[in-house]
């Protein structure tokens, strides 16, 4: 049985906000929250929040600082404590995104060696995903970096996830 969680309702309206287009005020709601959780802080508070946070960043080293944390904190998760939040979740299907949001923040930055790097976790891990619609959009999301990670191109994706700003994307 799953339990309320105020922390996620939290993060999930301030995640609203820049769906809203209010990329800003996500940003702050997001920031306090973290503020709030502390380095310690419950891990699927902070993956879930610094996940979503680096969408909210145009910089890539800065997007890449928020997504670095998700999987810290992902590494910590256990399935029993993202279940008690969502009894469908899985911790080993967390790692596809996260892998494919780091390998394509370092390819923006032209890190193309730790960029492949991540692409490969990523398809390693594709597995886990089911065969839905989240499944289908990550993995053409993982073969669309692959592919600019060996044309050695810098340029954010069209498809990349905004944070909500004009022509942003699906969360990855």
């Amino acid at each position: 049985m799953t339990t309320p969680d105020e922390t996620m309702a939290a993060i999930t309206s301030a995640v609203a906000l820049g769906h809203d287009g209010r990329p800003d005020d996500a940003r702050e709601a997001l920031l306090a929250l973290w503020s709030s959780l502390g380095p310690q802080g419950d891990p699927l508070h902070r993956c879930a929040l610094a996940h979503y946070l680096a969408d909210l960043y145009d910089d890539a080293a800065e997007a890449l600082t928020w997504d670095i944390r998700a999987l810290d904190a992902a590494d910590s998760l256990t399935d029993d404590r993202a279940q008690s939040y969502d009894a469908a979740l899985q911790v080993a299907a967390f790692y596809p995104s996260l892998h494919l949001n780091l390998a394509d923040n370092y390819r923006r930055l032209g890190s193309f060696e730790a960029a492949q790097r991540e692409i490969d976790a990523a398809n390693t891990r594709l597995h886990t995903l089911a065969d839905d619609g989240y499944g289908a959009m990550i993995r053409a999301a993982v073969e669309e970096v692959a592919a600019a990670i060996r044309e050695r191109r810098t340029e954010r994706r069209a498809s990349a996830p905004t944070g909500g700003r004009p022509g942003s994307g699906v969360r990855q």
